[in-house]
């Protein structure tokens, strides 16, 4: 299992940092810049705690967290601010999402410094077709929304759709006739945190990215 932890994870370097993609949905709301402070969550790596029970409802498990400081950090928590600088964090820590024949499905990993993480980042792989994890990719990326930002999609709306579903089917069906092997769908203001959907083809499988930044 931790080789299988090892290698999605450093797909998820390669992806960020070497992938050419293209936007396809944005929303800075001004409502949501206004109403920020009832919603706000300052996410902790203990909300690890809360993802995993949420998932375990949907028969979806996680392994026990690792923490990564060494210089591999890179492989698992580099991210691009609003600059579009790439960053690095100084501490990480890293989990295996599982399904219920105990079968790696994915990662989840969160990072910043040892008082709190910045940044929170779910990967999926779905093999042999874009929509082979399509309940698991839909229930992981549902419950960091609900967990790491708000429960407030539904209410605000973000971008225009009425549910977390409804944002991943609309990049779904856009990656799908698209040429582009990568492609980003991203949500800024929403409780004053940057959402980044990213759909990515590596040959024999599709990789889902949800990345949640502070």
């Amino acid at each position: 299992m931790m080789n299988k932890l090892i290698l999605i994870s450093i797909l998820i370097g390669l992806l960020i940092i070497g992938a050419v993609s293209i936007v396809i949905f944005s929303e800075d709301s001004s409502e949501s810049q206004i109403q920020k402070t009832v919603y706000e969550n300052n996410f902790t790596f203990y909300d690890v705690e809360k993802i995993e029970k949420s998932l375990e409802e949907k028969n979806i498990f996680m392994s026990t967290p690792v923490a990564i400081t060494d210089h591999t950090v890179s492989q698992y928590c580099t991210y691009f601010d609003s600059t579009n600088e790439q960053k690095t964090v100084e501490y990480c820590t890293t989990t295996a999402l599982l399904n219920s024949d105990d079968q790696t499905i994915g990662n989840l990993n969160m990072g910043g410094t040892t008082d709190g993480p910045v940044m929170a980042l779910a990967i999926l792989d779905a093999s042999p077709f874009l929509d082979s994890r399509y309940d698991e990719v839909n229930s992981v990326f549902k419950i960091m929304v609900e967990t790491l930002v708000c429960d407030c999609w539904e209410q605000r709306q973000p971008g225009g759709f009425d549910t977390v579903k409804s944002w991943i089917d609309a990049a779904s069906e856009k990656y799908e006739k698209s040429s582009q092997a990568t492609m980003k769908s991203e949500i800024t203001g929403l409780d004053n945190k940057r959402l980044i959907l990213e759909i990515t083809s590596s040959g024999e499988s599709y990789l889902w990215t949800l990345l949640v930044l502070k």
